[in-house]
């Protein structure tokens, strides 16, 4: 153990923690009258609910990014390739083509957010754990899978958006972009008592990720059922995501920029360090960046939007870097610029994709 990284971590952590608190202090007092008692209440009823979800969002998102780029490996993948962003839109795209939009289960939160859970609690259990064993505990199978999933969610919705009535799409926009003003107290307890439970149900699963990351071989040596970890391991990670959709909707990228960054930042295997650094800089990135939008820009605009192309620009870096590393001579720039331009284009026309 080399405890001088461990007290560098532990110090990183520290300071992360501090600017948490920093933010959400900010967030939630900054431009109150605290000599209005009763704005000071309403200020609180609106703010605190909002505080509480990008908290339990990026303790969901933060933490399942990390345990699935240990399972797969792979630091610039994120769990958007399971397809819950798409299941999610494709769900409330389906309740307004069909019931429309004033039907009790778009209009009612709480109806609405238990719907998009247990649906895509249940498909994600079902598909994920039978296509896990089918596939013969491939993850790659299931990375693929994910992808043509997600494709194939994303066709229908597309197909039922072209052919709905234009005015009950306008209303189903506002849906389909994630946001933190419209959480009550019940959606926050739920999400909670939720998100306890699951990690009730893996915490031997998550006490061995250090050991998993070390290779299926190492793993099985020690007396790791690798397989089995693997299957709880990627069905913890879509329930997860299933929970933090769910309350707030898709934000893509998110994952990725703050798994990222916790890896870079803290250089360590200990995914409890990970996990943590991870959540932090979740918390004060979408905290912070939500007091930037409203309190400094004053717009109205959800946060979630910024951080899809913060997310894409930072994914291109990403790119970017691996390719630098992989064709490493002057003879291969054209290639680097391509694969570039590639996916520049790629993020752009899924940035201004109007679903």
């Amino acid at each position: 153990m080399n405890s001088k990284a461990y007290k560098a971590n532990v110090l990183k952590l520290t300071m992360l923690a501090v600017m948490m608190i920093v933010v959400t202090l900010a967030f939630l007092f900054v431009g109150v009258k605290f000599h209005n008692e009763k704005l000071l209440r309403y200020a609180m009823k609106l703010r605190i609910p909002k505080v509480l979800a990008m908290i339990i969002t990026a303790f969901a998102i933060g933490g399942a990014t990390i345990v699935f780029q240990s399972v797969i490996n792979n630091t610039i993948v994120t769990p958007c390739l399971l397809g819950m962003n798409s299941l999610y839109t494709l769900i409330h795209t389906s309740v307004v083509f069909v019931l429309g939009s004033g039907s009790v289960i778009f209009t009612n939160s709480n109806l609405s957010f238990l719907i998009d859970l247990v649906l895509m609690g249940v498909i994600a259990t079902v598909v994920y754990s039978w296509l896990f064993k089918m596939t013969g505990y491939n993850v790659l199978y299931v990375l693929l899978v994910g992808t043509v999933m997600t494709s194939l969610f994303s066709s229908i919705q597309s197909t039922l958006t072209r052919i709905m009535d234009p005015n009950e799409y306008d209303t189903l926009l506002t849906s389909l972009v994630a946001s933190f003003t419209n959480i009550n107290s019940e959606i926050i307890i739920f999400s909670v008592l939720v998100l306890a439970l699951i990690i009730l149900i893996f915490r031997k699963e998550l006490a061995l990720l250090n050991v998993i990351t070390l290779g299926k071989e190492q793993a099985i040596n020690l007396g790791v059922d690798y397989d089995r970890c693997i299957r709880k391991l990627l069905l913890l990670v879509t329930l997860c995501i299933a929970v933090a959709t769910a309350m707030v909707g898709p934000i893509s990228f998110l994952g990725l920029i703050i798994a990222n960054i916790s890896r870079q930042l803290l250089k360590t295997y200990r995914h409890s360090q990970l996990i943590l650094g991870s959540a932090f800089i979740g918390v004060v990135a979408l905290i912070g960046g939500q007091f930037v939008v409203e309190r400094v820009f004053v717009y109205s605009v959800p946060i979630s939007v910024f951080i899809t192309v913060v997310g894409g620009i930072y994914f291109l870096y990403l790119i970017f870097i691996i390719v630098i590393l992989l064709f490493n001579t002057i003879f291969h720039v054209q290639v680097v610029v391509f694969l570039t331009l590639l996916v520049a284009a790629i993020v752009f026309s899924l940035s201004h994709s109007p679903y």
